[in-house]
């Protein structure tokens, strides 16, 4: 029996949605993008529409900014940009979905999303707010947990780096880390808050500020004896620190390299490179869609943390979807702690 419900005369008929109208060069401005109105349509066969609650915005959607091709296409010019999304169905034309359902999408950046219902899934609650799962509970944790438990094969008594470690996949990179048995956690970020937020809040037994001086100074200075694990969401200058400080065998999780999003050249580091074969070093590029498989025992362990209080997560909320692109560009400058979220209220 087909889950169609009667078209409601209160549904939506137009909702805005962030286009981008022009491809950045460097950093992206205000300009590259514009908030338009937008039809919407009641769901066909199969599919429901969704109020949005929340939308991720993500370092890797500057990537799809460019017109190159990449694992994921750019985004068209003119259209609506997506990306993670939570929200309210409010109408549906799917078996198994029903107005009221909270479910996570990827239609983000725009208030209304009529979509496949097999492109949802129902999001539980009583597990942690709906919100998380963009962060802790959605893709950056699951970035975070295949990164560092498969991709790095972390072992316990190992010590480990990450770098932007106050991000939301860098803070449960390094939590996850030190509940799996790492003998010491060593963070960096870009504020002194940041750091005391790392030692008094996240459990890293280091932390630094790699504006404080160089990072290979400071990594040396915080792992004496070395690392075994580098979780690299930085690149550049931070890549080529932990390639110096890493010990024979040391195995990299290469997720992001944010330093070098919005450069117009080349960026020199890492200049030591060569390291990798005296050392015989594993340096592993991860998407976190190659660890799909990962979903129900990530989801189980790390909601158990969070129950019992062993990992801790913050989220950065910008209220309203008028902020969205100011929240992108605070994104990519460090301004949030943790998770970035941009909430449309309701």
């Amino acid at each position: 029996m087909s889950g169609t419900t009667a078209p409601s005369p209160q549904l939506p008929t137009t909702g805005r949605a962030w286009h981008l109208v022009r491809r950045p060069h460097g950093w992206p401005v205000p300009e590259d993008f514009a908030l338009r109105e937008e039809p919407v349509a009641a769901p066909a066969e199969g599919r429901i529409l969704v109020r949005n609650l929340h939308f991720s915005v993500d370092p890797y959607m500057r990537g799809r900014m460019n017109d190159v091709k990449s694992y994921v296409p750019p985004f068209e010019l003119d259209r609506p940009m997506d990306g993670g999304a939570t929200g309210e169905v409010i109408a549906s034309a799917a078996d198994g979905f029903a107005p009221g359902d909270l479910v996570v999408h990827g239609l983000g950046w725009r208030e209304y999303a009529e979509l496949d219902a097999r492109a949802a899934t129902k999001a539980d609650t009583s597990l942690a707010p709906l919100s998380a799962y963009l962060g802790v509970l959605g893709m950056t944790g699951l970035t975070a947990y295949a990164g560092m438990v498969e991709v790095a094969s972390l072992k316990p008594g190992d010590a480990v780096f990450v770098s932007g470690a106050a991000g939301a996949v860098g803070s449960q990179a390094g939590q996850i880390a030190r509940l799996k048995g790492a003998s010491r956690v060593i963070g960096s970020a870009g504020s002194d808050t940041k750091v005391k937020l790392l030692l008094e809040e996240y459990g890293f037994h280091a932390a630094f500020n790699y504006k404080d001086g160089p990072v290979a100074e400071q990594l040396k200075e915080a792992a004496p004896d070395g690392i075994d694990v580098y979780f690299d969401n930085v690149g550049g200058e931070h890549l080529e620190a932990a390639i110096g400080q890493m010990n024979p065998h040391g195995r990299a999780t290469l997720c992001g390299m944010i330093a070098q999003y919005n450069t117009t050249e080349p960026t020199p580091a890492p200049r030591n490179l060569a390291l990798a074969i005296g050392k015989r070093l594993r340096l592993q590029g991860m998407l976190v869609t190659d660890h799909a498989a990962l979903q129900p025992r990530f989801v189980e362990e790390v909601s158990g943390w969070l129950r019992s209080g062993e990992l801790r997560h913050h989220e950065t909320f910008a209220e309203g979807i008028e902020k969205a692109v100011d929240a992108f560009l605070g994104m990519l400058r460090g301004e949030n702690t943790g998770k970035m979220v941009v909430s449309l209220g309701g």
